[in-house]
């Protein structure tokens, strides 16, 4: 086989990969495939109230309404108040050895809230969320285990604020 031959070759199959990924592109933006894009509020202002001072549910919550309502201080201003009845993190430990090392963690957030308007009226009775992640644990591996222990809690944190704005996008105001 000469080198020429050889380069046409490559290139060949150059253009047929670029033609393959044409396609596929081509494909998926035909089917109508699209980002998972956060829910639409039915609403403009929300206030977000009797949560503790820097709770990562209230910042979590924050951050993912900020592309489709302003989140105001006062509940006087807003046109839904959400109100965090409890928003609590627990760890248990769920086996243990016979020298009682800790082998699996059970991880758990809870969040109870109800949602209303700055009148009192009900948009949301009370509502329990509870989300928990087993975790297994070794002693040897403890700074690595902590670190997934917080990047659990953050991603449950997160699942739970996505519920807590479907419920709100539901409402009709």
């Amino acid at each position: 086989m000469s080198s020429s031959s050889g380069e046409a070759l490559r290139l060949r199959l150059r253009l047929r990969r670029a033609g393959l990924l044409a396609l596929a592109g081509g494909a998926l933006a035909g089917c109508g495939f699209h980002l998972r894009q956060p829910p639409r509020m039915g609403f403009g202002r929300i206030a977000l109230t009797g949560f503790e001072p820097r709770s990562p549910m209230a910042q979590e919550l924050r951050r993912q309404l900020g592309a489709t309502a302003r989140v105001v201080d006062s509940p006087g201003q807003a046109e839904v108040v959400l109100h965090a009845l409890d928003d609590v993190r627990e760890r248990s430990v769920v086996a243990s050895t016979a020298a009682a090392q800790v082998r699996e963690l059970q991880l758990r957030v809870k969040f109870n809230f109800r949602a209303g308007t700055p009148g009192g009226r009900e948009l949301i009775p009370r509502v329990e969320l509870l989300l928990s992640r087993d975790l297994s644990y070794r002693e040897t591996a403890a700074l690595a285990k902590e670190m997934e222990e917080a990047e659990l809690f953050r991603e449950m944190q997160a699942d739970l604020a996505e519920q807590v704005l479907r419920r709100l996008a539901s409402l009709k105001i």
